[in-house]
Formats: C-alpha cells, sequence, structure tokens
C-alpha cells in the first residue's frame, strides 16, 4: 500500500485510501481477533479473556510489526489471540471453529459495510438536494470497508499454518496427516512470502474475494433500497 503510493507518486486518491485504512485496520483485526477468543471462551476455553483479549480496544489486539507490513505490503498480521486447544471437549472441533470465527467476523462485518452503502445511496437518491462531498466519502470509505474486510476473510482462510484455514483444514486430517501438516507451520510464514512475491496468491484471492463481493451484492439486492 504505502509501497505503491511511493512507486507511483503522491496522488489524493492514495492518499485518502491510507487515511481510510487506518481505522479500518483497527476496527477489522479487533473484531476479528475478538471473535476466536470469544468463540473459544464460548466452548470452554478461558485463554483469551484471562489473557484480557475479549476486549475491543484495539491496542490489546495491535501487532506493530505486523500493521507496518500490512501498510507497506498489502498483508500483515495482528497479535494472536492464544488458545489452549486442551480446554475443549474436541481439540480439533473447538480449534476450527475458532479458527473459523475470524474469517466469518470479516464477512459479517463486510456485510454490514455493504448494508450502510445501500442505505447511503438510498438517502442521498431520495434526500439530499445536491451532490455532497460528505456523502462521497462516506460511500469510499464503507466500499474500501468492505472490500478490505473481504480481502482479509479470504487471506486468512488460506489453508497454510498458521493461518485460520490450516486450522479448518486440519479437522479432516487424521492424526498421522494432522502431525505433518502442523510441522509446516514453522514454515508457514516464509512459504507465505513466496506466494505472495511470486504472485500465486493474486488470482485466487482476487477470484474468491469477487465472488463474495458479488454475493453480498447479489443478495442484498433483493431489498430494493439497500440495491447499490
Amino acid at each position: 500500500m504505502l509501497f505503491s503510493f511511493f512507486r507511483n507518486g503522491f496522488t489524493a486518491q492514495a492518499f485518502i485510501q491510507i487515511l481510510y485504512f487506518i481505522p479500518i485496520y483497527f476496527i477489522t483485526i479487533t473484531i476479528h481477533e475478538c471473535a476466536h477468543g470469544y468463540t473459544a471462551y464460548r466452548m470452554g476455553d478461558p485463554t483469551a479473556k484471562n489473557m484480557g483479549r475479549l476486549t475491543l480496544n484495539p491496542i490489546k489486539h495491535m501487532d506493530p510489526l505486523g500493521l507496518i507490513i500490512f501498510a507497506v505490503a498489502g498483508f500483515g498480521w495482528a497479535k494472536p489471540v492464544m488458545i489452549n486447544p486442551r480446554n475443549f471437549k474436541n481439540p480439533k472441533k473447538g480449534m476450527a471453529l475458532s479458527a473459523l470465527a475470524g474469517p466469518s467476523s470479516n464477512i459479517l462485518m463486510a456485510v454490514a459495510g455493504a448494508v450502510i452503502m445501500g442505505l447511503i445511496k438510498f438517502m442521498y437518491i431520495n434526500f439530499a438536494a445536491r451532490q455532497s462531498a460528505f456523502v462521497e466519502m462516506a460511500w469510499s470509505f464503507f466500499s474500501y470497508f468492505v472490500t478490505l474486510n473481504v480481502y482479509f476473510a479470504v487471506f486468512n482462510l488460506i489453508p497454510v499454518p498458521p493461518l485460520d484455514g490450516s486450522r479448518v483444514v486440519n479437522y479432516f486430517l487424521s492424526p498421522k496427516l494432522s502431525y505433518y501438516y502442523n510441522y509446516v507451520e514453522r514454515y508457514g510464514f516464509i512459504v507465505l512470502i513466496i506466494l505472495l512475491y511470486t504472485g500465486i496468491l493474486s488470482m485466487p484471492l482476487s477470484f474468491f474475494s469477487g465472488l463474495i463481493v458479488n454475493g453480498i451484492t447479489f443478495i442484498l439486492g433483493f431489498v430494493p433500497f439497500l440495491k447499490f
């Protein structure tokens, strides 16, 4: 993001996107990580609660290095919520559901953002006497909010340990395959860097992100005043 900004030079649109990114990032990671911890807590693991992670305070969830890399390269991470699978009746199932809660929260946030976009358009068309810069900025903000949350959900569902998708995949593996699969986790960051640097993930991420956005738009299209 910042890399693209400096490479392509200053533009008002790029600068506005950076300003949008800051609050969206904090909202997104806070609810995402809190969803992990709360789901685990509801299934019997109080680890996140005991560590003070069941909070909407973004500082508790922010990883400074992850934020910097996300701002520069377009991917990054928050401070992971600690979960103890031994506290679950079914450890593999508990880990899978706790992991799935994060991306699910991002999809729900994307839906909420799309609903707000629909309401903004409805109110603008029906009640605004003239074009408003504030309305345009609000529309752009929530458009970016939807896009970033969908991207964040899809990225986290990549089945490379330690991303959330790996916990879901692990649920369906035999104990032996699970052992070897989890062994990859120590090299997971390197694998992700290679996949992102080579562009292998670009097409799948774009495809599935677009699929989800189109799905949200299609569903909301059945509500006349939410169509946008």
